[in-house]
C-alpha cells in the first residue's frame, strides 16, 4: 500500500490502515492509533463547491460519497452515527445518474464556498524593537519595506515599535504630522486601559450602532481606529516614512548594561489594539526583535551583564528566576491573542536569546511562526519572510486565516486529542475519550493561521467491547472539517472523510500491512515532544525504549530467547531506526543547544507534513562521486569517504561535505581548468541540489559548506551513526542490515577513516540490545 499516494488523495496518513475490532485487542498493537491530517494541503482535482453542505442533525457530520442515499424517500443516513436524515429541498431531483458532486465515489475530500456575509482582509501589526544599532536597524527596516511591498493591497497593517517605551503609531495621511503614542515600558496595558489611552472608546452614537453579530466593524469605521490599522493602499506612504525616521532607542545604555527592552509590554499593546480594531478576523502581531526583554512584564533576564541568560541546567535546577513569570505572561498573552483568532509570529535576528522558550506556547498555541537568523540583514531571514507571504496558484497568499478544525468518527471510535498549533475550543460530544493525549475534552480546535504545510496529529481509541464482535472487513468512518478564511476575503469549509476496514484481531495480516510506521513514527514524536514539555527526559526515553520493546516482542519474527533470529517484518523495517534517531534528536536532548533553539525546534516538529518531520527525526544522506549519479546512503560514519560529497538535510540545516581528496582538489583550483569540466560539475550538483531544497521551507535552512577534518564538519558527524568511534574500529562493527529487515546494504565493514569521538552507542548496540530484550517477551 502505497501510504504517501493515498496521502495526496485524502490529505490524511494513518499510523494504522485497518484497526483491531475491540478494546483488548487494540491495547495490544502497542503504538497509538492516530491521523496525520493536513487541513489545507494542496490537491490536484479537488472541487470547489459553489454552495453550503448537507449536514448530520445529530453528530454534524458532513454528507459525502460514503453515506447512503434513498432517492425514492428523499433522506440520507449518515455513515458516522447512523442517523437518517432528510435532503434539503434542492436536492430533491438527485438520482444514481444525476448526483452533487460531494456523492462522487472518487471525491472524498471536497472544498464549500460558504457565504460570507462581513468580508474583511487580513491585518499584520508589526511591532519592530528599536533597542538596536543603526545599521542593524536600516537592514530591519529594509525588510519591512520588503515585507510591505509582499502584501496584497487590500490588507490591514499598523506600526508599533518599542525600546525601553512603546510606541503606537498613526498611519493615517489626514494629518500633515502622524502622531505617536508613547506608552511606559515598565507596566502591562490591558485592552480597556489602551482604549482609553489611544482614544478609542467610542461616542454614544457610534455605541447605538454597533453590531455585536460583526464584532468590532462598526468600531473600525470610525475615525478614532481609521488612524492605527488602515490598509496598504491607503499607509503605505505614511508607513514607510514612519519607518524611514526610525532611530535606535535613545535611552543611554551604561557600559556592562544590556539595552532597555520593553517586549512583553509591546506585545500586550499590539494584542490590545488588534483586537479592539480587528477582532474575531485573521490577524498577526509580528514581532521583530533583536534581543531579550529586560524591563517590564515578560522579562527574561537582568539589564546587568553579570547576570547571564538563562539555561537548560537552570531550567533543571530551577533557577531560572524570571522563567516562571515571564511565561505565565506571554501565556495569558497567547490565550486572549487566540480568543480573538490572532496569530503571534516572532522574527529573532540576535546572536543571543531573545526569550523563545518563554513565548512558545503563544506562538504555538496561536498558529505563529518562529524564525531564528544572527541579524536582520541575513538572507536567511529575508528569503523567510519572502516564503511566508508566498502566494497560492490563484494568487492569493499561501496563509490562512481563524480557522475551526473538526473532527468526526464512526460509533466504537473516541476522539483522544490533538497535537497542533491550535488551541482547544469547548466543544462538547458523545465521542470525547477519557484518556486524554495532547489537547483532548474536545473534538474542535481552533487554528489561528495555518498554511498549506501545516499538519495536526489526532489520537483515538478504540471502545468497542471484545464482547460485541464487529464483523472483520466492516467499513469504519473517519471524517475531519476544517473551515477557514483565505487572505481574499473569502470563507470556505474543506471536508475529508477517510474509509478503512476493521480486522478481527492486532495479529491479523491486513493489521500488519496496514502499519505506516512513517506516520505512526510521526505520532509518536509528537506525543514525545508535547511530553518533554512537562517530563524528565529519562522517564520519556525509557518509556519511548519499552514501548520499542512491545512492539518488537508483539510484531517481531523471532524463536523465544534467540536474539540472533530476531527481525522486524517489512511494514515495521524501519521504525526501530526512526527511535533511534529520536531519542538523539534536538528534541530530546538538549545538549549543545540553547533553550530558544530548543523551542523552535519543537515547534516545528508540532506542526510539518510527516515527510518534513522524518527529515527531522532522520536526517537525509547523499553521496555525489565520479562514479554514477547522486544516491541516498546510511546515515552511518562509514559513508564519509575521502572522494565523494555528502549533502545532510536535517531540515533546519543543510550541509555539503567535501571529502578530504575533494577538498585539495578544489584548493588547487581543478575545477577552473577545462580539462577537468566533469570535477566543476560534480561540486556545483549538491550545491545546486540544496539550493532547491532550501526553496519550498519556510524557515529558510541554513547552508553550511565544509571539508572533512574542518571546523564546520561536526554538524554531520553530529547526525551520523557512530559506528567507528575511538573505542572501537570499523572492521568489527556488525551489520545491522539483517536487524533492519534486509535491504540496508551495508556490512559493516565500513572503508572510510572517519571516526567519531563519543560514548553514545551507535545503532547497531541499539539493535542488538532490543533483538535481546524482544525476544524474552
Amino acid at each position: 500500500m502505497d501510504f504517501a499516494e493515498l496521502e495526496k488523495k485524502e490529505g490524511v496518513r494513518l499510523s494504522w490502515n485497518a484497526w483491531p475490532s475491540s478494546r483488548i485487542e487494540a491495547t495490544r498493537v502497542v503504538l497509538p492509533f492516530g491521523a496525520i491530517c493536513t487541513p489545507v494541503k494542496a490537491m490536484d482535482g479537488m472541487p470547489v463547491l459553489p454552495y453550503s453542505p448537507v449536514v448530520c442533525t445529530e453528530c454534524s457530520g458532513v454528507l459525502n460519497p460514503y453515506c447512503h442515499v434513498d432517492f425514492h424517500q428523499k433522506r440520507w443516513q449518515c455513515c458516522l452515527c447512523n442517523t437518517g436524515n432528510s435532503l434539503p429541498r434542492n436536492y430533491h431531483e438527485i438520482n444514481e445518474n444525476n448526483l452533487p458532486a460531494e456523492l462522487f465515489p472518487g471525491y472524498t475530500t471536497v472544498e464549500y464556498q460558504m457565504e460570507n456575509k462581513n468580508p474583511r482582509p487580513p491585518c499584520f501589526l508589526i511591532v519592530l524593537d528599536t533597542a538596536m544599532s543603526a545599521e542593524e536597524l536600516q537592514d530591519a527596516k529594509d525588510s519591512l519595506g520588503q515585507l510591505v511591498a509582499l502584501l496584497p493591497e487590500e490588507c490591514l497593517v499598523g506600526l508599533i515599535t518599542f525600546g525601553a517605551t512603546v510606541t503606537v503609531h498613526e498611519l493615517c495621511d489626514g494629518n500633515a504630522f502622524p502622531k505617536s503614542y508613547v506608552l511606559r515600558g515598565t507596566d502591562d496595558v490591558t485592552q480597556d486601559q489602551l482604549k482609553k489611552l489611544l482614544n478609542l472608546e467610542l461616542s454614544p452614537s457610534e455605541y447605538a450602532s454597533y453590531d455585536k453579530q460583526r464584532g468590532s466593524a462598526v468600531a473600525e469605521a470610525s475615525n478614532a481606529l481609521r488612524r492605527f490599522i488602515l490598509p496598504v493602499s491607503e499607509c503605505e506612504f505614511t508607513l514607510q516614512t514612519a519607518l524611514d525616521e526610525l532611530r535606535p532607542d535613545p535611552f543611554p545604555r551604561e557600559p556592562g548594561m544590556r539595552p532597555f527592552r520593553a517586549t512583553g509590554v509591546a506585545i500586550a499593546a499590539a494584542q490590545g489594539l488588534i483586537a479592539e480594531c480587528h477582532s474575531a478576523q485573521g490577524a498577526r502581531v509580528m514581532v521583530f526583535t533583536s534581543g531579550p526583554c529586560t524591563m517590564g512584564p515578560g522579562s527574561i533576564v537582568g539589564r546587568d551583564m553579570s547576570e547571564t541568560m538563562r539555561t537548560h541546567q537552570d531550567f533543571n535546577k530551577g533557577s531560572a528566576k524570571h522563567y516562571k513569570a515571564a511565561s505565565k505572561f506571554y501565556n495569558q498573552l497567547g490565550i486572549r491573542l487566540a480568543t480573538h483568532a490572532h496569530t503571534l509570529d516572532v522574527f529573532a535576528c540576535s546572536l543571543d536569546q531573545v526569550g523563545l522558550a518563554e513565548m512558545k506556547t503563544a506562538v504555538d498555541q496561536t498558529g505563529g511562526v518562529m524564525v531564528l537568523a544572527e541579524q536582520f540583514g541575513a538572507e536567511a531571514f529575508r528569503s523567510s519572510l519572502r516564503r511566508m507571504f508566498a502566494r497560492d496558484a490563484s494568487g492569493a497568499l499561501d496563509m490562512y486565516f481563524n480557522a475551526t478544525f473538526s473532527v468526526f468518527c464512526t460509533p466504537h471510535v473516541m476522539v483522544c486529542g490533538g497535537i497542533g498549533p491550535m488551541s482547544a475550543l469547548a466543544v462538547k460530544s458523545k465521542s470525547i475519550s477519557e484518556n486524554e493525549v495532547g489537547m483532548g475534552q474536545t473534538t474542535s480546535w481552533r487554528i489561528c493561521s495555518l498554511n498549506s504545510n501545516t499538519s495536526v496529529a489526532v489520537y483515538y481509541e478504540i471502545v468497542n467491547q471484545h464482547s460485541n464482535p464487529i464483523p472483520s472487513g466492516t467499513p469504519f468512518y473517519l471524517q475531519f472539517c476544517v473551515r477557514y478564511k483565505r487572505s481574499n476575503g473569502e470563507i470556505r469549509l474543506r471536508v475529508m472523510t477517510v474509509a478503512r476496514r476493521w480486522a478481527e484481531t492486532s495479529s491479523s495480516h491486513d493489521v500488519v500491512s496496514g502499519f505506516d510506521q512513517e506516520a505512526a513514527a510521526l505520532l509518536v514524536a509528537r506525543v514525545s515532544t508535547f511530553r518533554i514539555e512537562h517530563e524528565e527526559t529519562f522517564d520519556l526515553l525509557r518509556w519511548l525504549d519499552r514501548t520499542l520493546i512491545r512492539v518488537g516482542t508483539k510484531f517481531g519474527e523471532y524463536a523465544k530467547d534467540a536474539p540472533e533470529t530476531f527481525r522486524m517484518p517489512g511494514p515495521f523495517a524501519i521504525y526501530p531506526q526512526f527511535m533511534f534517531n529520536l531519542r538523539r534528536s534536538q528534541f530530546l536532548q538538549t545538549a549543545n543547544n540553547t533553550p530558544d533553539e530548543t523551542a523552535f525546534y519543537r515547534l516545528m516538529m508540532g506542526r510539518e507534513t510527516v515527510l518534513n518531520s522524518l527529515i527531522m527525526i532522520q536526517p537525509t544522506l547523499m553521496s555525489y562521486t565520479f562514479n554514477g549519479p547522486p544516491m541516498p546512503v546510511l546515515l552511518d560514519v562509514a559513508s564519509i569517504q575521502p572522494d565523494c560529497i555528502l549533502l545532510l538535510d536535517t531540515f533546519f540545516m543543510i550541509v555539503v561535505h567535501a571529502g578530504s581528496t575533494i577538498a585539495a582538489w578544489r584548493k588547487a583550483n581543478y575545477q577552473d581548468q577545462p580539462e577537468h569540466e566533469a570535477f566543476r560539475a560534480l561540486l556545483a550538483q549538491p550545491v545546486a541540489d540544496a539550493a532547491t531544497a532550501m526553496g519550498g521551507r519556510c524557515p529558510t535552512p541554513r547552508l553550511v559548506e565544509c571539508d572533512q577534518g574542518g571546523s564546520q564538519a561536526r554538524f554531520l558527524l553530529a547526525k551520523l551513526n557512530p559506528s567507528a568511534t575511538h573505542n572501537t574500529s570499523d572492521a568489527s562493527m556488525p551489520s545491522y542490515d539483517r536487524a533492519m529487515g534486509g535491504g540496508g546494504g551495508y556490512d559493516g565493514a565500513g572503508g572510510g577513516a572517519e571516526i567519531i569521538f563519543t560514548d553514545d552507542i551507535s545503532m547497531n548496540v541499539f539493535l542488538q540490545h532490543l533483538a535481546k530484550l524482544a525476544v524474552q517477551g
